[in-house]
């Protein structure tokens, strides 16, 4: 996604929120929130094209809700852009976040009971109480194995990529339901506890140090102008992309050639995290 460049957050705060304030005043409060839908697309201006999603229960700030959109920055990232006041709901203390790749919230703590919400993977939600196989959370029961305190973390991003391999291909998305390449690395860093940003060209100027050319070890990321994928073992690769239209794993030589000859051109990094 390297032409979806983010808007430094204050400049872009003070152009779409301080036109008139004066002396060229660049602060704005914000008021705390999180996401209430299961999957909220963060759109670059009311009605506009889709850049990025945010899932259930993730934390934002709102800097202006006027005729119904809210302009919000995630916390996950600094992300900024627009979505329906409607998909925002007021702060909870979040306990537990969905480890896996999705769920069901349900009316029981049984599996034929209805089901209320189904959430994606990285969902944040709040745990009243059980111990047995499902946990009550304000949405309704949802099995216990699919949680994980927060802050609890997974220990490699690769396995957690893997959760999601034949998720549709989804331009801007970030859930279990539909996700693009640098979702996906996000999703799979996060889950780990590694910080890292929504788009491509950010995760190559921001993410690990160059690793050795040719030395492809687990957990590395290969770019390419717009694109990015996670190193698996020497000889493959997971990424989402739009050849495939999911989430699919391909050796790493066949990649560099499918995606040099479709005019894409060349790796332009190959990072190794630290």
């Amino acid at each position: 996604m390297a032409d979806r460049r983010r808007t430094p957050v204050n400049d872009r705060i003070a152009a779409a929120h301080l036109r008139d304030a004066p002396d060229g005043l660049l602060r704005a409060e914000g008021t705390a929130a999180r996401i209430g839908v299961p999957v909220a697309d963060l759109l670059r201006a009311p009605d506009g094209a889709r850049d990025r999603q945010l899932v259930y229960g993730e934390p934002v700030t709102v800097y202006e809700d006027r005729d119904g959109w809210a302009f919000l920055q995630a916390a996950k990232d600094s992300y900024v852009g627009y979505v329906p006041g409607p998909s925002l709901t007021a702060p909870f203390e979040a306990t537990h976040w969905v480890s896996a790749p999705a769920t069901h919230a349900y009316t029981a703590d049984d599996f034929k009971s209805p089901e209320t919400h189904a959430l994606s993977h990285g969902s944040r939600v709040q745990v009243l109480g059980g111990t047995g196989r499902f946990l009550e959370t304000t949405l309704g029961f949802i099995p216990a194995h699919h949680l994980s305190p927060l802050g609890a973390h997974a220990d490699d991003p690769v396995t957690v990529a893997e959760l999601f391999l034949g998720t549709p291909y989804l331009w801007g998305g970030n859930s279990r339901f539909g996700i693009d390449c640098s979702g996906l690395v996000q999703a799979a860093l996060l889950a780990c506890g590694t910080p890292c940003p929504g788009d491509s060209d950010m995760q190559e100027a921001e993410l690990g140090g160059p690793a050795p050319a040719g030395d492809y070890r687990r957990g590395d990321l290969l770019f390419w102008k717009g694109h990015v994928a996670l190193v698996r073992d020497a000889e493959t690769l997971i990424h989402a992309n739009a050849h495939d239209m999911a989430v699919a794993i391909e050796p790493i030589a066949a990649a560099i050639e499918r995606i040099a000859a479709q005019g894409d051109g060349p790796v332009t990094a190959h990072k190794r995290l630290g």
